[in-house]
């Protein structure tokens, strides 16, 4: 898939309408890039212990599918390194946390970390889907067209990670055990990245802070915003990284808790991904790709298609 990043500068907020959520795209692109790089090494590290050969196929095409992604969203941060070339410091600090995760962590835990992680998608990137109209419509069409194709595709192989995790561990106990140990590290790169991309990135080019993908501000900041004057203290030492804004201010909140508690499920034993709901735009992609549909420009090649 070829998105058209090198036909034009790549923006930092690529959807005006929407800072905080342009933020979490541009980190999403540089944490695929790590977590795809460490699904690969793993995943070729246990194909020889893997004795079914549906399972090996299923494995292969994973690890392949997921190589395709990798070269994808290298287009958008190729091009928002173009941009920005202080980012390149945000991308190497995320892959070497992925990289020192593979040369350190057992075989056993970074499968059960693929299988937690991958489990998540479904949920939340269902979310998305269904309000592509206000996420992705208004924005570059490049990036929206990058992440409607790679959502799809996650959803497409969602039960590739626990099939390969069933079949050389087999534990779903452990695969829960880990989960606050997953999402731990996980927060903790995107804590460091979106440090980076404030203390980087202009705000005039970002808009808002980037802590905003991360909800409500804490108590200290939102003081801070609050009551300006406080900022001259130094005790209070808060730094200006811009305005927070109300991450998914246009998604109800009945919906943001339906994909958080999909999350939670998704991390028990006995969770089946394949019996999960698909989005409605899940499934126009799909059929439009099989048609061929120019799905690298998803609003603009042709005829728009619904976003519902």
């Amino acid at each position: 898939m070829r998105f058209g990043f090198s036909d034009a500068r790549v923006p930092f907020v690529w959807n005006e309408s929407d800072p905080a959520f342009s933020c979490a795209a541009n980190l999403l692109s540089f944490l695929f890039l790590a977590v795809e790089k460490m699904i690969s090494a793993t995943v070729h590290e246990v194909l020889p212990t893997i004795t079914d050969p549906e399972v090996a196929e299923e494995a292969l095409a994973f690890v392949r599918q997921e190589g395709q992604h990798s070269m994808a969203h290298r287009q958008h941060a190729k091009g928002l390194i173009k941009a920005y070339p202080a980012l390149q410091e945000v991308l190497d600090e995320i892959m070497g946390a992925y990289d020192d995760m593979t040369a350190t962590k057992s075989v056993k835990y970074r499968l059960a970390y693929i299988a937690d992680l991958e489990a998540t998608f479904t949920p939340t990137f269902s979310m998305m889907l269904n309000n592509a109209d206000s996420l992705f419509a208004p924005g570059d069409d490049r990036v929206a067209s990058l992440f409607l194709w790679h959502f799809v595709e996650e959803m497409e192989h969602r039960s590739s990670a626990l099939i390969i995790y069933d079949a050389v561990v087999g534990d779903p106990w452990y695969r829960m055990r880990i989960a606050p140990s997953v999402f731990q590290h996980g927060g903790e790169v995107m804590v460091r990245a979106t440090r980076g991309f404030n203390e980087l990135i202009p705000v005039e080019e970002r808009k808002v802070d980037a802590t905003s993908m991360f909800g409500s501000p804490g108590v200290k900041s939102a003081l801070g915003q609050r009551f300006p004057l406080l900022q001259k203290y130094p005790s209070f030492g808060i730094p200006d990284y811009g305005p927070i804004q109300k991450f998914y201010p246009h998604i109800p909140l009945r919906e943001q808790a339906v994909a958080a508690l999909g999350v939670i499920r998704s991390q028990l034993p006995g969770h089946n991904p394949a019996k999960q709901k698909l989005p409605p735009l899940a499934t126009e992609w799909l059929a439009r790709y099989e048609a061929g549909y120019d799905v690298t420009r998803w609003y603009t090649a042709g005829n728009q298609p619904s976003q519902r």
